[in-house]
């Protein structure tokens, strides 16, 4: 009799977006993989891009169950039972939100119930899963509160950077307050927890950026440095968490200061993505630290406007689908 194998679960965004199409081109782009994939959503909304495609090549087997998962290969498991939702490329439709989130959902119970090693999360649309009757305020808020995690930070790695923002999605005139010593140590403990059991770095190295330019040039230009930030730091040297900073952003990237470090925590949004992105070059993926499994997702969104014309890219597709594969190898291993 065979044994149901663990397998990587990938969930397919919005079925009307440029998500399926690139998983697709990203499973075929890179080796066979280590694990079986399992890929949620209709059958028929798989193989509709799948034709987009030329040359297509995968053989994607439908199953009723993951019992049937037992061996290498792709498989595709329907989160939407006794329903075929076809795709409607660039629409905005309360079915696609709906097998978004089901396929979440799916993927979240199969990651905490130890049969997937890790998920990897295509884009959806905010829009159409409100429409579906889901009100989230995205991927990251729900798997956290899924999980049960008090305390996630979105990551976004490449093959050599990984910045952290402290704040996220919310305006730039919210930020200084935001800034608190007890969230920047939370969310530093994250980052070296994550760097520890996640990426196996057994001594992690962390920067640390300042809000102000010139770092708030000794309290001229901003005094949330002096006051707030270093003494967040000097608190997480007393934990004996390796980490340095305040650091003047623009320096940092440009003298290429961050190589030196293993994750770089930012204290806002762009500050932070702005210099991943142009050093990534469509090759970055978005991974959620502090999660009890591992997540991880392509760094951009559905993409509408192209949707079904094969015109997605699939880099950061491919390196998400590799990271996940990576990192649930180093899960199993240390397991």
């Amino acid at each position: 009799m065979r044994m149901q194998k663990p397998f990587l679960v990938i969930t397919p965004g919005d079925i009307n977006g440029i998500g399926p199409e690139a998983v697709l081109k990203a499973l075929q782009s890179i080796p066979r993989p280590a694990q079986p994939v399992l890929l949620l959503g209709t059958l028929s909304a798989w193989q509709f891009y799948g034709e987009l495609i030329p040359n297509f090549s995968l053989t994607l087997k439908e199953v009723e169950s993951t019992a049937e998962v037992t061996e290498d290969g792709i498989y595709v498991l329907n989160p939407v039972p006794e329903t075929d939702i076809k795709p409607e490329p660039g629409k905005l439709t309360k079915e696609a939100g709906l097998v978004s989130m089901l396929s979440i959902a799916k993927a979240v119970d199969l990651c905490l119930s130890g049969e997937a090693v890790a998920m990897v999360t295509a884009p959806i649309s905010k829009e159409a899963v409100n429409l579906a009757g889901y009100h989230i305020p995205g991927h990251t808020e729900y798997l956290a509160e899924r999980d049960e995690a008090e305390d996630v930070a979105m990551m976004l790695v490449n093959k050599s950077l990984r910045v952290v923002p402290l704040t996220t999605h919310i305006p730039v005139s919210e930020v200084s307050k935001a800034i608190t010593e007890r969230s920047i140590i939370t969310k530093a403990r994250i980052i070296k927890n994550s760097l520890l059991y996640d990426f196996g770095i057994a001594s992690p190295k962390i920067a640390i950026l300042g809000l102000n330019p010139h770092a708030g040039d000794g309290g001229v230009i901003g005094r949330e440095e002096i006051e707030v930030i270093s003494p967040a730091i000097q608190s997480l040297k007393q934990e004996e968490i390796n980490c340095d900073g305040p650091f003047p952003a623009d320096g940092f990237f440009a003298t290429g200061s961050w190589r030196n470090y293993d994750a770089i925590l930012s204290m806002y949004h762009d500050q932070g993505l702005i210099p991943f992105k142009t050093l990534s070059f469509n090759q970055g993926v978005n991974f959620t630290a502090g999660l009890s499994f591992i997540r991880t997702s392509p760094d951009h969104g559905t993409a509408f406007s192209i949707a079904g014309k094969n015109a997605a890219e699939h880099g950061s597709t491919t390196e998400a689908i590799t990271l996940a594969l990576s990192l649930g190898s180093i899960k199993v291993q240390s397991a």
